[in-house]
């Protein structure tokens, strides 16, 4: 289990229902818990309480919730859930894309934004760091470049592996497509969302019991891909 005692958590909404769910949901698991109604708020009171992690909605009064994203990667590596009604393919990318970690759409149920905090929390630890990642029957080694499942070797090629290897290092949160393809490919590559879609269901055919019904790599249509 997790350590999460002492862990402060900043919610930045201007629903009074979401924030009071929240900081009582979020208590009663060992939360600190701290609100701002609005984007400027929200990012004075970062200044000052330093939070471990952020709640961000999109749709605040004074600004829009990417806005405040820009502006708080501009000096802060603190984690940014975004909680947002907003449903649109283009709204998560933006969001992903503008420093975000991860994306939960409204109404959400409690124990999946509570494990979406625990893998941001993970990350920003540096516990995803570890040199060998274990995802149940698979394990990714990245200081010997050996993927394997159950005890058999699989054999990947070089860009099978890269790939691989940046969805286990950010395991749990949703890497976009434009990500993945800077990450493996380069920045020339970053309109061949159907280019990764090939490498993926090659991956998906060497590391799954059942490719089909995938149990590690997960599609967030529309949006890219996440690694459990």
């Amino acid at each position: 289990m997790d350590n999460i005692s002492g862990t402060h958590i900043l919610v930045i909404d201007d629903e009074k229902q979401i924030r009071q769910l929240l900081k009582v949901t979020l208590s009663e698991h060992g939360y600190k818990v701290e609100e701002a109604v609005d984007g400027r708020e929200g990012i004075s009171k970062i200044l000052y309480c330093k939070p471990d992690l952020i709640i961000l909605d999109l749709g605040l009064p004074d600004m829009d919730g990417i806005e405040v994203v820009k502006k708080l990667r501009e000096w802060s590596s603190t984690p940014i859930i975004i909680i947002s009604v907003r449903e649109q393919e283009s709204d998560k990318i933006a969001a992903l894309d503008s420093g975000a970690d991860d994306y939960v759409t409204k109404p959400f149920g409690m124990g999946e934004l509570l494990a979406r905090i625990r893998a941001a929390m993970r990350h920003a630890s540096g516990a995803d760091d570890e040199p060998v990642f274990y995802f149940d029957e698979l394990v990714v080694d990245i200081p010997r470049r050996i993927v394997t499942v159950g005890e058999k070797e699989i054999k990947l090629t070089p860009t099978e592996y890269d790939i691989l290897k940046n969805l286990a290092v950010y395991a749990g949160r949703v890497l976009t497509h434009k990500q993945l393809l800077r990450a493996v490919w380069g920045p020339d590559y970053l309109n061949d969302a159907q280019y990764l879609r090939v490498f993926i269901g090659q991956l998906r055919k060497k590391i799954e019991i059942d490719p089909s019904r995938p149990r590690h790599i997960i599609t967030e249509p529309g949006i890219g891909y996440r690694l459990l």
